[in-house]
This record gives structure tokens, sequence and C-alpha cells, in this order.
């Protein structure tokens, strides 16, 4: 007798006529449930959201990166050795010459030039095998992931004698996958004014530990931090003030070199990228990096040992 004494005295609740019926029971279970998922998926979404990397000072999803920093050496390929010489005053040159010096490739030595570009590396090191060597055995394959550039790196040697030559070739590849490169293969590798436009630093140093044949080297000329805080504000008030207008009026491109001299200050600082380097597995020699011009450019080493 109570069950039935029980369902009489609550029917007038959950009667068609009342505000808490059967259905509305459900719909309300049913729109908090939805609302629960809602949040879930909401947190789900959180989660999973793409982990961003910076492009100049601004933050952009690490799957833009790529694609911005391309369009900007697409915009800069045919006017770029000219605004290096402009924004340099030439010192790039004397940089990359001792660069080369530094490295003191001897004959027959296999180089992978990474991000490079119009080929100041490559050709200065095959000059130097020719000059102090006497060597044409020396290899270069000259990499870099826009085409633009690769191109203008073509027409640049195909008027050097080193054209259509076995000591050089010509490859589209991504530092942070090398995947047509064999592990173990080459003597040197370098890097120049290139690595600080990678996503993934930590990935081009990996990438380049494994192409390395034992005993190879690792090196890197890229720009730095300046010490001395005289020559850092005259430096600064250069890189931002006059290198933007200097790309607008050659290159009729001035955000591109807005985000040159950007890129440059959110690079790590020598000591910072040497620790990246030696977290490799390279073994450096003293600190591992030596400053050029006031610490503007500096040169990174590391051997595969």
């Amino acid at each position: 007798m109570l069950i039935p004494i029980g369902i009489g005295l609550l029917r007038p609740l959950i009667s068609s006529k009342s505000r808490l019926t059967y259905s509305g029971i459900f719909r309300g279970f049913a729109s908090s449930t939805s609302q629960r998922t809602s949040d879930k998926q909401a947190i789900k979404k959180d989660d999973e959201k793409e982990a961003e990397t910076n492009f100049g000072f601004k933050y952009v999803p690490e799957s833009m990166k790529e694609k911005l920093v391309g369009q900007v050496f697409t915009n800069v390929a045919s006017k770029y050795d000219v605004m290096n010489d402009a924004m340099s005053l030439g010192i790039h040159r004397l940089w990359k010459d001792y660069f080369i010096r530094t490295m003191a490739p001897g004959p027959g030595t296999k180089l992978l030039d990474v991000a490079g570009g119009t080929g100041d590396i490559t050709m200065g090191f095959l000059n130097y095998c020719k000059e102090i060597h006497g060597d044409t055995s020396a290899q270069v394959t000259l990499l870099d992931i826009n085409p633009k550039m690769l191109d203008v790196g073509r027409e640049r040697f195909n008027k050097t004698p080193y054209n259509q030559t076995s000591q050089i070739q010509f490859e589209i590849g991504n530092a942070e996958n090398l995947s047509t490169i064999s592990s173990n293969s080459f003597d040197v590798y370098t890097i120049a004014f290139g690595i600080r436009n990678c996503t993934h630093i930590d990935r081009v140093l990996s990438e380049a530990y494994r192409v390395l044949r034992p005993g190879g080297r690792f090196m890197c000329l890229e720009f730095g931090k300046v010490q001395n805080p005289i020559i850092s504000s005259i430096y600064n008030l250069y890189s931002f003030q006059i290198i933007p207008v200097l790309g607008q009026v050659i290159a009729a491109d001035r955000d591109s070199y807005q985000y040159l001299v950007e890129s440059i200050q959110r690079f790590p600082s020598q000591d910072k990228f040497t620790e990246m380097i030696k977290d490799t597995g390279f073994t450096v020699i003293d600190k591992g990096w030596e400053d050029l011009t006031f610490g503007i450019a500096a040169i990174h080493s590391g051997f595969k040992l």
C-alpha cells in the first residue's frame, strides 16, 4: 500500500500540467549533459591548441612560421646580396672570409652548406680549397628551403669555373628534416645567418649532428648580442631606424627587413646558443664561440666526437 500511496502523492508533481514533467526532467538532464560535453570539448581544444613561436616580435602558430619566413626570403631574394652589402657596409664579406679561414678545410673536404642561399659560403669554401691547396676534389651540397634563393645561387655559379662540375650540387631541403641526406656523410656542416629563421633550432642541431661523420665539424655564423652598452645602443639604433629604411629604398620591402632585425633580437645569446649546441652532443673547444665586431656576429663551432 505504501507504493501506490507514494505514487498518488507524487502524481500532481509529474503530471502533464505540471512544470516538472518527464520530458522536462529529461530535457534538463540532456541540457546539463550537453553543457558538460561542450565544456570538456572546449578544455580539450585548449589543451590541443597549437604551440606558438616567434616571428620577429610577433607570436604565430608554429606551422605558420616556415611559410612566413619563406615569403620574406622570396621577397628579398633578388636584392639579398645588395642589401647585405648595404646593411653591413660590406663587413659581412669579411666575416664570411674569416669564417672560411677558421674552418681551414683540407683537400677533398665534403661540405653541407645549409641555408646556403645565394652561395657566399659555398663560393668561399671552393675558392679556399683551390687557392690554398690547388684542390678540385672538395665537394659542396648547397641546400636551401627557398627555391627563389636557390635560383639566385644557381645563376651566380653559372658564371664560375665550378658550373656543371662535380664539386657543387644544389638541393631544396629543410634544415629541420634533412631526409635526403644520409647519416655520417659530411665532414663539415655550415649554416650562416640562417638558423635564427628556423622554427625548431634544436631539430636543426640534431640533424646537423646526424649527418656529420665522426670527427666532423658543425660551424654556424650568426648574429649575436653586443655586450658593450654604448656600442649596443648605437647598433640597436642603426638596426631599427636605418635597416628597414634601406630595405624600403633598395628592395622596396620595409616589412621583410623589419622582421630580419627583430629576428636578430630574438635569437639566443652566444652562451645560451652554445649550451644548445653542447646539449645536442657536440664537443666545443674553450667557450665554443668567437665574437666578431664587438659581438654583432659570432662564429659557433662544435665537433662530433
